[in-house]
Formats: structure tokens, sequence, C-alpha cells
């Protein structure tokens, strides 16, 4: 039989350092209050089109040249 899912949680809580453990207890709170963060997409239609077609372009080529590749270097 597997192991369940409380099982699991609470045996990555007891490796973490107290801090870690408190910041997972202030999001399962969250997760079990149903308080939703965020603002309805609605909301956000206002901004639809503010960024130029040009930077919106400029912005596309450079998440495809730069994503995906691995610097061995960069740590």
């Amino acid at each position: 039989m597997s192991t369940s899912i409380i099982d699991q949680v609470i045996e990555q809580l007891r490796a973490m350092p107290q801090p870690l453990q408190r910041q997972v207890l202030k999001f399962a709170r969250t997760l079990f209050s149903g308080q939703i963060q965020g603002v309805p997409g609605q909301q956000l239609l206002q901004f639809a089109g503010a960024i130029p077609r040009e930077d919106l372009q400029m912005m596309q080529e450079a998440i495809e040249q730069d994503c995906e590749r691995i610097d061995l270097n960069e740590w």
C-alpha cells in the first residue's frame, strides 16, 4: 500500500526548517479557508492592448532566443 498524501506531507514538513513549516501552514490555512487572492479576469480587460505590438514581438523573440538554454557556468 502506498503512503498517504498526509503522511508524505508530514514527512516533508519534518525535513523543513521552522520558517518554511510556517509558510506551509499559512498556505494550507489559505487553501482551507477558501480565500481566493487575485483579481478577476474581467477587471484586467482594461489593460488589453496596453503593450505595443512591436514590444510584444521583441519580448517573444527574447523568450525564444534565451529560454530553454542551460548555462553550465551560471552557478
